[in-house]
């Protein structure tokens, strides 16, 4: 099993989730979260005073699957996410050692 975290821009979100169930992703869990990478953020201007903004909105995607789906997530997403613009984000893939159901205590494959 692999876990995918996906950095991606606010507005792709919606997108990229109908994608994923229609390749047959059975969850994911989406956080709100704020950074910056090679943009270093933006300046804004705001009833005529500059603003720095340092980290910028992006959506979390945490997903975990079997590692036959891993090649079809990351190109879901990716095809999905990109723009060609500078901050359409990042994907990474780490191994999961162990996935429990809390609810029915299945363990691997099963509890994905």
């Amino acid at each position: 099993m692999k876990k995918i975290e996906a950095i991606i821009k606010p507005f792709k979100l919606s997108e990229v989730k109908d994608r994923l169930i229609e390749i047959g992703v059975q969850g994911m869990t989406v956080t709100e979260v704020k950074g910056f990478g090679r943009q270093k953020g933006h300046t804004e201007l705001y009833r005529g005073t500059e603003y720095n903004i340092d980290f910028l909105p992006k959506i979390k995607l945490e997903i975990v699957v079997i590692e036959e789906q891993v090649e079809k997530v990351i190109e879901a997403i990716s095809g999905i996410a990109h723009t060609g613009q500078i901050g359409d984000g990042k994907i990474f893939v780490t191994p999961v050692d162990e996935t429990i159901r809390v609810r029915t205590k299945e363990r691997g494959k099963d509890a994905v």
